[in-house]
């Protein structure tokens, strides 16, 4: 079997109202999504998606005649991609999407047959209102969700301190809390300066004081000494990684005692292949893995299959916040949302491949390029 094309789509789709996501200062009116289709000499063909394949127009020739099974022959060219140009990764998710097909597996057999199922943690994305924040907390435990990350970013920590407060008053012990403080992430227009170390330890100690289950970004992603001094001085897990770009990066702050938490998102750094490595390395020196998985439904399903298949993760990141980022508006390029049961968990099934399909009536409605 070869490889025989290699498509590459672009949508968009209109959001009205605006999400109002905690990270960005601009409100977004509109949620973009990248589809990769690798078609082969019979007729199966893989779907990825992710980040944008930025770069990677002129690149598809290193791929077109070769077998799809030779995955980590692939995984060398899009890491050199990488090193060039921009993150490719989506193909890497096509590509294991295919392997399944070709095989007739689940990529989660093909990556280990660990388990055909995750617990879900809900990913909140927009600021709210005390009282706000703890209605929804209420209603995701009805929806059987058993963990929550809440995040951070009101101007003044101590207001972010009030809501997380709020939330723990009404809920109990009843959900897991995580914090993202999203330090370590900036847009494109951003200029603010990141918290230091010392700004950091008073927020951890009063997460600490309402039992929050991680920390995440507490620092600057480039602020190595800063977070292995941080996770010295505190007890609470200190989480992070999913920007880091290089795989001999999550070894060194494997190495310098940096995180509690491994976060690395299949569809924006390494794909699955290199994120396996990943995976390995948190395993191997009694740490978590866990991947962040804000894209889109397609990432989110990518990112299950590689922890259910590999790792003992307590929770695996779900991007919901509902109404401003529900299921319809994150997942609009798929045939059928990716959706959590009534205990909180998501059950993958043994369809070859990552056991979704495309809704292809909408990708040609919101086609953009």
């Amino acid at each position: 079997m070869k490889i025989t094309g290699i498509e590459i789509t672009h949508h968009r789709l209109p959001l009205d109202p605006p999400f109002h996501a905690s990270w960005d200062s601009k409100p977004r009116t509109a949620f973009d999504a990248t589809i990769v289709r690798v078609a082969t000499d019979e007729g199966l063909t893989g779907y990825g998606s992710g980040d944008t394949m930025t770069g990677f127009e002129g690149h598809e020739r290193f791929f077109i005649g070769q077998d799809p099974m030779a995955i980590e022959r692939h995984y060398r060219i899009l890491s050199n991609i990488q090193f060039h140009y921009g993150r490719c990764w989506p193909l890497d998710l096509a590509l294991w999407d295919l392997a399944g097909k070709i095989t007739g597996q689940p990529v989660w057999k093909l990556l280990g047959g660990l388990s055909n199922k995750v617990a879900a943690y809900a990913s909140s994305g927009t600021l709210r209102k005390p009282e706000e924040l703890a209605d929804a907390a209420e209603a995701y435990l009805g929806q059987g969700f058993k963990a929550l990350k809440i995040r951070f970013h009101r101007g003044d920590w101590r207001a972010d301190i009030k809501a997380l407060e709020a939330v723990r008053a009404r809920v109990g012990s009843r959900l897991d809390l995580m914090v993202d403080c999203n330090q370590g992430w900036r847009m494109s227009w951003d200029a603010y300066a990141p918290w230091t170390l010392k700004d950091a330890i008073p927020v951890a100690r009063e997460l600490e004081r309402l039992g929050v289950y991680w920390m995440e970004e507490p620092l600057h992603r480039s602020d190595r000494e800063g977070m292995r001094r941080l996770r010295e001085m505190v007890d609470i897990r200190i989480a992070g990684g999913e920007m880091t770009r290089e795989l001999y990066e999550f070894r060194d702050l494997i190495r310098d005692g940096c995180l509690d938490v491994l976060q690395p998102d299949a569809a924006l750094v390494g794909g699955i292949t290199g994120l396996r490595r990943v995976a390995a390395m948190a395993a191997e020196n009694n740490l978590i893995f866990t991947p962040h998985t804000w894209t889109n439904g397609m990432g989110v399903a990518a990112n299950c299959h590689l922890t259910a298949g590999l790792a003992d993760a307590p929770f695996v990141e779900f991007p919901y916040d509902p109404p401003e980022w529900s299921l319809p508006r994150r997942d609009f390029m798929m045939a059928e949302p990716l959706a959590v049961d009534g205990e909180g968990m998501i059950t993958l099934s043994d369809q070859p491949g990552m056991g979704y399909a495309l809704d292809e009536t909408m990708l040609a409605k919101t086609r953009v390029g």
